[in-house]
């Protein structure tokens, strides 16, 4: 496009920058925010405009840090605590402590505080017990140069870390906390300056938009007001520019891994599931004890679940519900077990946690199943875990049941080779043995994904008698509790659990990510 066509398609904001330029080729996006000419968020419109023009072009960004006053330093503008407790006390013979320690504007910690870093640093000596002079040797040159600067940022507002000497970059460091961060002296920050430059066809453009007499005051958008009033007539009008994209359109559409959710729940109720629903915060009993994990079990432990602070516990639990399962714990019921051999204890059973995971859904079904039934659950689950490619501290787990006379192992691991094949879409499939203290045989399910490897997907196995006899449920139960996330990861083709959950929209539909066939 040539410098003319150019021109006359310069929005206003484009002309103001021109105008505030004026005869520069060379300058910084600074010094057109100290013309006023445009706002910052203006200026970086136009430079991104000018650029895909061809007309402006960054030679380098320059990094400036600067430091401004905390909250702290905005309250020691009269004074730090220390050069304060030190102008009380000089020239005075021993002082009483407690005639110096009030102070207006500074806090009793905060004078105490300052009082023993003046002790420490020897400034203050104790001649006896309750008293404080000046010590003739005493250096106060550090504190009265954090003085002399804390004034010197406030007066000025912001200062650039080019401005203060190597002492005085060392007292910042020292005193100071990043930006958002309140509670400090200092705050500290950087800004990057870009310096720009217009090439040869912003030059041009710029001497044809003077010639043409483009003026910033055009009228970039005719409204139904202006021509009510007639406040358009007499005014110039910005022309279009029709070479220019229009903007992309998308339509909206359900969040990738929502649609995974959706497409689970459908496949299950399509086999015959009926859906499962809980809470998220549970009580121990339902959550560990009647799933016949010990009490001393580990994975009751603050590193593996998070406790409720308020309140602490729930509701007595019903009968017989909590007698039968403490009896299965202590000596095993009417199971042929022995259980645990310990005694139960009622009042922890009560406890509350986040739900950490998705069993807790077939524990409270149990007795209220109908025999024969298919269950299943899809459940928010949350562990103090740390995050990685393949681990979130929250995440979603798809429990399930299935009570009936004929049911057996085999059964169990027909239905895990369907998940995995059929919902995670793997094409790898493999079981491993395993130990969990509520099944018996108990079996872990892995597939392997293209860029991870194998993961494991979760656990499952038979019900044990002692979590069955419980529940008054006297027919086999399988049952199994696997991660939806994962699965998610391998039907969606991504190979960081962390993008389940991401908001950047660009990311998601550049990556494309969607069920696959």
């Amino acid at each position: 496009m040539k410098a003319d066509e150019i021109a006359a398609t310069l929005h206003p904001l484009e002309i103001k920058v021109l105008q505030a330029l004026e005869d520069k080729v060379t300058f910084s996006d600074r010094d057109i925010i100290e013309s006023e000419a445009v706002t910052d968020s203006q200026l970086r419109t136009v430079i991104e405009w000018q650029r895909a023009k061809e007309c402006m072009q960054i030679v380098e960004t320059v990094e400036q840090k600067w430091v401004e006053l905390g909250e702290l330093g905005r309250s020691y503008q009269n004074g730090t605590p220390e050069q304060r407790l030190i102008d009380k006390v000089r020239g005075v013979e021993p002082v009483e402590v407690k005639q110096i320690m009030n102070i207006d504007g500074i806090s009793q910690p905060e004078a105490g505080q300052a009082l023993g870093q003046l002790k420490k640093a020897g400034v203050f000596t104790s001649p006896e017990p309750g008293y404080v002079a000046l010590a003739a040797d005493a250096d106060l040159e550090p504190i009265e140069t954090l003085g002399s600067l804390i004034k010197r940022v406030g007066n000025a507002g912001r200062v650039a870390f080019d401005d203060l000497n190597e002492a005085e970059v060392r007292m910042v460091v020292k005193a100071s906390r990043k930006r958002g961060k309140s509670k400090g002296v200092f705050m500290t920050g950087t800004d990057d300056t870009r310096n720009l430059r217009l090439t040869e066809l912003g030059i041009e453009v710029r001497e044809a938009a003077r010639r043409s007499g483009r003026s910033a005051d055009e009228i970039n958008l005719l409204t139904p007001q202006m021509l009510a009033d007639g406040s358009f007539r007499g005014k110039a009008f910005r022309r279009y520019n029709l070479s220019i994209r229009p903007p992309r359109r998308v339509a909206g559409r359900r969040h990738p891994y929502r649609e995974f959710l959706d497409f689970v729940r459908r496949k299950l109720i399509g086999l015959g599931f009926e859906e499962m629903r809980g809470e998220m915060v549970e009580s121990e009993f339902w959550l560990m004890d009647a799933l016949f994990m010990p009490q001393f079990h580990s994975a009751r432990d603050i590193h593996d679940v998070y406790f409720i602070k308020e309140p602490t516990q729930g509701p007595k639990i019903e009968q017989p519900y909590a007698d039968r399962v403490a009896r299965a714990h202590t000596d095993g019921g009417e199971t042929g077990s022995r259980g645990w051999g310990y005694p139960f204890d009622h009042l922890s059973s009560r406890r509350l946690l986040l739900r950490s995971q998705g069993t807790v859904l077939s524990a409270r079904w149990l007795k209220c199943a109908k025999v024969p039934g298919k269950y299943f659950g899809i459940a928010r689950c949350f562990r103090p875990d740390e995050v990685d490619a393949t681990h979130a501290a929250d995440f979603f787990q798809c429990e399930g049941i299935v009570l009936g006379e004929e049911i057996d192992f085999v059964t169990l691991l027909g239905l895990l080779k369907l998940f995995a094949e059929q919902v995670a879409k793997a094409t790898e499939v493999k079981f491993a043995p395993a130990y969990f203290p509520f099944t018996e045989p108990s079996v872990e399910v892995h597939i392997k994904h293209p860029e991870l490897g194998w993961m494991e997907l979760g656990g499952a196995g038979i019900f044990r008698p002692e979590v069955t006899w419980a529940q008054g449920v006297d027919v086999p139960v399988i049952a199994w509790g696997l991660g939806l996330d994962r699965m998610a990861m391998m039907a969606l083709g991504i190979d960081d659990i962390r993008d389940l959950f991401s908001s950047d929209l660009g990311k998601i539909r550049a990556a494309n990510i969607r069920m696959r066939d």
